[in-house]
């Protein structure tokens, strides 16, 4: 069975003006498209048909031979967890045992904040800023292009895109402007949350 592009769970106009339609159009109907596109063609026949791609990403990780896999399927997957940290009215303070959670790993909320703002604005080229669960403990990663959490042992909770494609269509080269919109006005901490509650 092939991985479906998923819908996005809201409409093209619901994260205005934070994130225009067009940036959604082109980011989700053409980029994640042909993610989701080419890593089917890629593993359908392999001994991997049919898996889960979390299991498949988490096989074929670090092996070189099937880079161009990894990065389809590692983006595919990316991307469809990305859609749902955000929602329409987000941002705002986590609350409940994520919020204490939050406290407890960085010393406060506003800490986290830093480290999140510092992981986007600090990954050079195009990649993610993550928040993962590693053991009983939250931290704040970034990783290269494609690289994500499940190919090394964390659990993903939150993901801020910072590849171009992304931001570009509405805040330029202001990479920071949409790395403080995207906590204060887009993360749904209602996913995050859950993310946690089911680890």
């Amino acid at each position: 069975m092939s991985y479906e592009l998923p819908e996005l769970p809201y409409g093209y106009t619901a994260l205005e003006p934070h994130i225009s339609k067009s940036t959604l159009e082109f980011h989700h109907d053409k980029h994640h498209a042909a993610y989701v596109q080419k890593f089917n063609d890629a593993v359908k026949g392999t001994d991997l048909d049919g898996q889960p791609i979390e299991a498949v990403i988490q096989a074929i990780a670090g092996d070189s031979s099937k880079a161009g896999l990894f990065n389809n399927a590692a983006q595919a997957w990316n991307h469809s967890f990305y859609w749902n940290c955000m929602k329409p009215q987000g941002g705002g303070l986590p609350t409940g045992a994520l919020a204490q959670k939050i406290d407890d790993s960085f010393g406060s909320f506003d800490a986290f904040v830093t480290a999140f703002k510092e992981a986007g604005a600090t990954q050079f080229g195009s990649g993610w800023a993550w928040l993962v669960l590693e053991g009983d403990q939250l931290k704040v990663t970034k990783t290269s292009n494609a690289e994500n959490p499940l190919s090394m042992g964390q659990i993903p909770l939150l993901t801020m895109d910072v590849w171009e494609h992304a931001y570009y269509l509405d805040y330029q080269s202001r990479r920071p402007d949409y790395i403080s919109t995207f906590l204060n006005s887009l993360v749904n901490w209602d996913f995050v949350a859950q993310n946690l509650a089911n680890a």
